[in-house]
């Protein structure tokens, strides 16, 4: 892998999608053990996934992974830390700010 250039390869995956009122998340598990690093980025393939309420759906697809460049790599794992620090910022709380 290049300093300046990115790479693009495809992976085997499955899709989950949980629709219910104990969860709400989707899931991309990459069935060939490939693993994603800082700076990548990943992109399913295929029509948009729908679970009804209630419900969770699982899906195999292939998913386009593009892998960051060296440069990028560096300045995520550089920068991800402040990224980080401005979700730590806010809180949920049922108390009412007066």
């Amino acid at each position: 892998m290049g300093f300046f250039t990115r790479e693009t390869e495809t992976a085997p995956c499955t899709v989950e999608i949980s629709h219910r009122f104990e969860e709400l998340s989707a899931h991309v598990r990459f069935n060939n053990g490939t693993t994603v690093n800082p700076g990548d980025s990943v992109q399913v393939q295929g029509p948009e996934i729908m679970a009804p309420y209630g419900e969770v759906v699982s899906e195999d697809r292939i998913a386009v992974i593009t892998r960051a460049s060296g440069l990028e790599r560096m300045w995520t794992r550089a920068t991800g830390d402040f990224e980080f620090m401005e979700l730590c910022e806010f809180s949920f709380s049922e108390e009412v700010m007066s």
